[in-house]
């Protein structure tokens, strides 16, 4: 939300509550887009963040993440968020391809885009423990088909061209779509799909 550019531009306080406000009347969020200004840097955008959440998280408009896992600024910075009061979801816009380097590197938890074309992932759900027991935050839930099934209708949804599957047999990271039955070996249980059919997600991904 917003759009602050101008190095001189007027302050918006005014004007966000009444965004905020109007927000609400439709029953919509609202997150904030901090643009580049003249001296951006990590320690202005630590206390961007700090000023945006103690003046506007208290409304009922603002939009909380359920899964807040913050990286910005890393660990190993003075300004590291994670862990605060401060915590949240920072996700940052992708102008140049040389920028992704950028993003992943300072920690965002995502990126999006104006002028790429995007082409969303559907997958099953996730789970990598037995190879990454310390990835166990990004699980995903299989929920007996319907976590893939709320993907691949979002993704239809806004009727996009592709749609990229993930996987159709990445066992080792839980992510396989294709016929499973109940098997077990001396080091790994493998995921079945009961008390569903064998077939389950590919017939999911066909309907």
């Amino acid at each position: 939300m917003g759009d602050a550019y101008y190095d001189n531009g007027e302050p918006s306080d005014s004007l966000v509550l009444s965004v905020l406000d109007a927000a609400c009347r439709y029953a919509i969020k609202a997150a904030f887009h901090i643009q580049p200004y003249k001296g951006h840097d990590d320690h202005t955008m630590h206390e961007n963040i700090r000023y945006i959440m103690d003046k506007y998280r208290s409304h009922a408009a603002f939009y909380k993440s359920k899964t807040g896992t913050a990286n910005i600024l890393m660990p190993s910075g003075s300004h590291f968020l994670c862990n605060t009061s401060y915590n949240a979801v920072f996700v940052a816009l992708l102008v140049e391809e040389g920028h992704k380097h950028e993003i992943l590197s300072a920690g965002y938890d995502g990126m999006y885009a104006y002028f790429l074309m995007f082409i969303p992932s559907a997958g099953p759900g996730y789970i990598d423990s037995s190879i990454r027991p310390w990835n166990n935050h990004n699980t995903r839930n299989r929920v007996n088909g319907k976590y893939y099934e709320t993907a691949l209708q979002a993704a239809l949804m806004v009727r996009l061209e592709i749609v990229s599957i993930i996987s159709f047999n990445t066992w080792h990271e839980g992510t396989q779509i294709k016929k499973a039955v109940p098997k077990k070996t001396l080091t790994r249980l493998h995921l079945d799909y009961l008390p569903h059919q064998p077939s389950t997600y590919l017939e999911l991904t066909r309907r």
